[in-house]
C-alpha cells in the first residue's frame, strides 16, 4: 500500500515539474500597488488629494495644493523607460562663459519610476551594456551595472481603484538636487557656490500632457562670486525638467558605417555569439515612415507620418526670419533623394491665444533659439533615445553677434576678388543668405550629421575660379564642412559662388540614413546600406573626412581645395590686396578705428589659419575609411616632393620677416607698440606645431615603413634651410627672425632632453637633436659676421650650453 501511495505522490510530482517547465510566465510590466499597512505612513486618497487640489491630466496626473505637487503615477507606467531633460530656461550674464544660455541642455538622463516598499525609487538607466531578457547572462549584466537611485519618495496615497501611486515631489523640484541641477561642479567651483537658499527657491510651473511633464523652477543660490552683480552674492537661475515616455515601440535601429558621418549610440551586448561583448553602434535619426508605404515602395515622394518641425524663437528679429526658415527647409531637397517630401518645416512659434501651453523649453518642440550674447557662435544639439538613436528634439541656438564674424570673414576672405564684401554694411541678401547656410550647417547637426572635414578636399583648386563649377558644386560636396567661403577666387573672376551652399554628399548622407527598406529588419538592411557605400567609395565628393584627422591634410577645418600649398598661395594673394585697402573700407568710412582694429585682429588670424592647413602635409597621413575587401590602404602617407614643397611654403609665407602682413599705415593707428611680439607669437606657434613631437614621430615610421619616403634627416636638412637662411649670406636676421631661430634651440634642446616612453623614438629624436646642433654650430662659425655678429655669437654660446649643460 505504502508504495502505491510513494508511485502516486512520485506521478504527481513529475507531472507537476513538467507543468512548471511548459508553463510561460508573461513578464511583468506593471507593478501592483503597495496595501495599506496598520503601521504604514500611506493615508488615505481623500486625505491627501483634497478637494482644493487643482488637477492636471497627463502622463501622470499632477495635483496642486498651494505649494505643494503631487504626481499620481499609474501602475501601468511604472519601470517604463522615461527621458529626463535638464535645460536651462533663464540664465545670470555670463554664466558658463558665453556657450551656456537660455535653451541649454544641462543633462539628459533615461530613467523609470520603480516601486519598493512604501516607496517611489526614481531610477537612472543606461543602456552601455545589454543582453535579452530571455539569456541567463542578463541576470550578470544587471548585477555589474546596478542603477543608482536620483531619489526616494514616500508613498503618500494609493488611488480609490487602486492603480495608481500617489507621492509628494515638492522636496525633489526645490532642493538643490545634483543629477538635475543646472550647475555643473564646474560652476560651482568657479562661483563658489555656497549653497541652494530655499527661501528664495520655488517651483515655478508645473504641466502635464499626455507624454511629458514640464516643471519649472526658480533656483538661487548663495555664491560668493556670482557671474553678475557680485556684490549681491546670489546666483539666480530658472530651469526647466523636462520627463517624457519614450516610445513603446521603438524605432528600429540602423547600423553605423564609419565610411559615412553620423552621431551615434552604442552599445555592448552581452549576448552576442561573438566570443565577446559585441558593441552594437547606431545611427541618432529622427523617425521618418512613409504615410504611404506603397507609393513609397514605388518609388513616389511620400508624405512622412510624422514631419521634424521647428519653431522660430519668438525674439528673432524680423528681418532674419525668412531666411533662418529658408535654412531650415534647404534639407528638403536631400530627403526627396531619400524618398520623403515635406520632411522637415519651419513654423512661427504659436501665440499664446494659439496655444497657451506652448514653451520653448517643452520637450515636444524643436525650436530655433535666438540668444542676446555678445559669442560668436551657433549650434545644433538634440535630444535621444538611447535604446534606439531616435532623435527625440532637438534645439538650434543663434548667437546674435555671431553675424558679425560673418561679416568680417566675407570681407577679409573675399574682398580681393568681391566689390560686395568691401564693405562694413553688407547688403541683408549675402547677410541672409550666409545666415541661412549657417543654420542649414547646424540643422544637419541636429538630423544627426557631424563635421565632414574631408568634403571641401573633393574639388580641384582651379575650379573655385569656374563660374558655372560654383554655382552648381558650391565650396564644398557638403555644408557638414567649415567651409565657409571662396577664398581662392581671385581679383577678375567674374560671377563665382564665394558663400557655401548644399553639397553632393548631404544628398547622398540623408539617403543612407534616411530611407526605409520596408520589410527588412536592421541586418538585412545593412546589404543595401554597403552597397551604396561601395558604388560611391572612389568619389572624394561622397569621402568622409573626420574632424579628429588632425594629420590628414585633406580633414581640416576652414580650408578649400585639393591642394593647401595651391589654395593657400591663393588665400595670401588676396590677403595682401585686403590689407591694403582695410583702412580704406573701414576706417576713412566710419571716421573710427574700432572696426579697423579688429578686422586687422582677424587678418591675422585668417593668414595662419591658411599657413597651418600647409603645415599638415608634413608629416601627413592620408586616411581613407575602408572595409578589407576595398582596394588600397586605410592609411597611406604624403608624398615626400610633397612634404618637401610644403616646407619650402612655409619659408617664403610663414617664417619669412612680416613686410607686408605689418601694415604700417594700421599700426600706427591702433596699436603704440608690441608690433614684434604681436606678429611673433604666430610665427613662434606655428614652428612648434611643425617641429611637434607627433609630427616628427610621423616622419620616422613613414621612413621606417618606405625607405623612398622623407626621412628625420631629409626634414631638418630642408626646414633648416627655411630659418637659418643667413647663415648662408649677408642678410641681416631681422627681430622676427632672431626669435625664430632662438625658439628653434629651444626646441631642439627639448629634442635633445627627451622623455618618451618608447626608447627608440627617444633615442632617435635624442640623436637627431644632437646632431643637428653640431651641424648648426659648424654652419655659424663659417657665417658671415658682419651685423649678425652679436646675434650669431650668441647661438653658438646656447648650442654649447646645451651640448653641455654640465659644464
Amino acid at each position: 500500500m505504502k508504495k502505491v501511495i510513494y508511485l502516486l505522490i512520485a506521478a504527481f510530482l513529475l507531472t507537476s515539474c513538467g507543468v512548471f517547465k511548459t508553463k510561460k510566465q508573461a513578464p511583468k510590466t506593471t507593478v501592483s500597488a503597495p496595501k495599506k499597512k496598520s503601521n504604514s505612513k500611506i493615508k488615505d486618497y481623500a486625505n491627501v488629494i483634497t478637494a482644493d487640489a487643482k488637477t492636471q491630466k497627463g502622463i501622470f496626473d499632477v495635483h496642486q495644493i498651494e505649494d505643494k505637487y503631487y504626481f499620481e503615477i499609474p501602475d501601468s507606467l511604472l519601470l517604463k523607460e522615461m527621458l529626463l531633460v535638464t535645460r536651462i530656461s533663464k540664465i545670470p550674464s555670463g554664466l558658463g562663459g558665453g556657450y551656456v544660455n537660455a535653451g541649454s541642455k544641462i543633462n539628459e538622463q533615461l530613467i523609470t519610476w520603480e516601486r519598493f516598499q512604501d516607496k517611489i525609487l526614481l531610477r537612472a538607466k543606461q543602456y552601455d551594456a545589454v543582453a535579452a531578457d530571455s539569456l541567463p547572462i542578463n541576470l550578470s549584466v544587471r548585477s555589474n551595472n546596478y542603477e543608482p537611485v536620483l531619489y526616494a519618495f514616500d508613498v503618500a496615497a494609493i488611488s480609490k481603484d487602486s492603480t495608481k501611486t500617489v507621492i509628494d515631489v515638492s522636496s525633489f523640484y526645490s532642493d538643490d538636487v545634483k543629477s538635475i541641477s543646472g550647475l555643473s561642479s564646474r560652476m560651482r567651483t568657479a562661483y563658489k557656490v555656497k549653497n541652494l537658499d530655499k527661501s528664495r527657491s520655488f517651483i515655478s510651473s508645473v504641466k502635464a500632457f499626455p507624454l511629458n511633464i514640464e516643471v519649472k523652477q526658480d533656483m538661487t543660490f548663495n555664491a560668493s562670486n556670482p557671474s553678475m552683480l557680485s556684490e549681491t552674492e546670489t546666483l539666480s537661475m530658472q530651469i526647466n525638467q523636462s520627463m517624457i515616455l519614450l516610445p513603446q515601440n521603438p524605432m528600429q535601429p540602423r547600423y553605423f558605417d564609419e565610411r559615412v558621418g553620423w552621431f551615434t549610440t552604442s552599445q555592448y551586448d552581452y549576448g552576442s555569439i561573438e566570443l565577446k561583448a559585441d558593441k552594437k553602434t547606431f545611427i541618432k535619426k529622427w523617425r521618418l515612415e512613409p504615410k504611404d508605404v506603397e507609393a513609397y515602395n514605388r518609388g513616389e515622394l511620400v508624405e512622412p507620418i510624422k514631419q521634424i518641425v521647428y519653431y522660430l524663437d519668438p525674439a528673432t528679429p524680423e528681418t532674419l526670419k525668412k531666411y533662418i526658415k529658408q535654412g531650415v527647409e534647404e534639407w528638403q531637397k536631400p530627403f526627396e533623394g531619400a524618398g520623403f517630401k515635406n520632411a522637415i518645416i519651419c513654423k512661427d512659434t504659436p501665440t499664446a491665444e494659439e496655444d497657451p501651453d506652448f514653451s520653448p523649453e517643452d520637450i515636444r518642440y524643436s525650436v530655433i533659439r535666438y540668444v542676446a550674447s555678445t559669442t560668436r557662435n551657433a549650434v545644433g544639439p538634440s535630444v535621444s533615445d538611447p535604446r534606439t538613436g531616435e532623435i527625440i528634439e532637438s534645439d538650434i541656438i543663434w548667437y546674435h553677434n555671431h553675424l558679425r564674424s560673418y561679416r568680417n570673414r566675407y570681407l577679409l576672405e573675399t574682398g580681393a576678388a568681391n566689390p560686395s564684401a568691401r564693405t562694413l554694411n553688407t547688403s541683408d541678401e549675402e547677410m541672409g543668405e550666409m545666415m541661412q547656410m549657417v543654420i542649414a550647417h547646424e540643422v544637419g547637426h541636429a538630423l544627426g550629421f557631424p563635421h565632414n572635414m574631408g568634403a571641401s578636399c573633393a574639388y580641384d583648386v582651379e575650379n573655385y575660379r569656374q563660374p558655372h563649377f560654383t554655382k552648381k558644386m558650391g565650396i564644398s560636396a557638403s555644408i557638414m564642412d567649415y567651409a565657409r567661403y571662396n577664398y581662392i577666387a581671385q581679383p577678375g573672376d567674374k560671377d563665382v559662388r564665394f558663400i557655401r551652399q548644399m553639397g553632393p554628399y548631404d544628398y547622398y548622407a540623408v539617403n543612407w540614413g534616411y530611407r526605409v527598406y520596408d520589410g527588412l529588419n536592421n541586418v538585412e538592411e545593412k546589404e543595401n546600406l554597403t552597397a551604396l557605400i561601395e558604388k560611391n567609395a572612389n568619389d572624394p565628393i561622397y569621402r568622409f573626412g573626420k574632424q579628429s584627422s588632425n594629420f590628414d591634410p585633406r580633414s581640416q577645418t576652414e580650408d578649400i581645395g585639393n591642394d593647401a600649398v595651391k589654395a593657400s598661395t591663393y588665400g595670401i594673394k588676396n590677403l595682401k590686396y585686403v590689407v591694403e585697402h582695410l583702412a580704406e573700407w573701414t576706417s576713412d568710412k566710419t571716421n573710427n578705428y574700432e572696426d579697423l582694429e579688429e578686422l586687422y585682429g582677424e587678418f591675422l588670424g585668417t593668414q595662419n589659419r591658411y599657413i597651418g592647413h600647409v603645415i599638415t602635409n608634413i608629416g601627413g597621413v592620408y586616411e581613407d575609411i575602408k572595409n578589407p575587401n576595398q582596394k588600397g590602404d586605410f592609411y597611406s602617407f604624403v608624398s615626400k616632393n610633397k612634404q618637401i614643397e610644403a616646407i619650402k611654403w612655409l619659408g617664403e609665407y610663414a617664417f619669412s620677416t612680416p613686410t607686408w602682413q605689418i601694415e604700417t599705415a594700421i599700426l600706427k593707428n591702433i596699436k603704440y607698440s608690441d608690433y614684434v611680439q604681436n606678429y611673433s607669437k604666430y610665427q613662434l606657434s606655428n614652428l612648434s606645431k611643425v617641429l611637434s613631437t607627433d609630427r616628427l614621430e610621423r616622419i620616422i615610421d613613414q621612413n621606417e615603413m618606405n625607405a623612398k619616403a622623407i626621412s628625420l634627416s631629409d626634414f631638418f636638412k630642408e626646414f633648416k634651410t627655411t630659418i637659418w637662411s643667413e647663415s648662408k649670406s649677408n642678410k641681416k636676421v631681422t627681430s622676427y627672425r632672431m626669435n625664430l631661430q632662438l625658439a628653434y634651440l629651444e626646441r631642439l634642446n627639448e629634442l635633445l632632453n627627451s622623455t618618451r616612453k618608447d626608447s627608440y623614438l627617444n633615442s632617435v629624436l635624442q640623436a637627431t637633436a644632437r646632431n643637428e646642433f653640431n651641424i648648426l654650430k659648424s654652419d655659424l662659425k663659417l657665417a658671415s659676421r658682419g651685423v649678425n655678429i652679436m646675434h650669431f655669437d650668441n647661438c653658438l654660446q646656447l648650442i654649447t650650453k646645451y651640448l653641455n649643460p654640465n659644464n
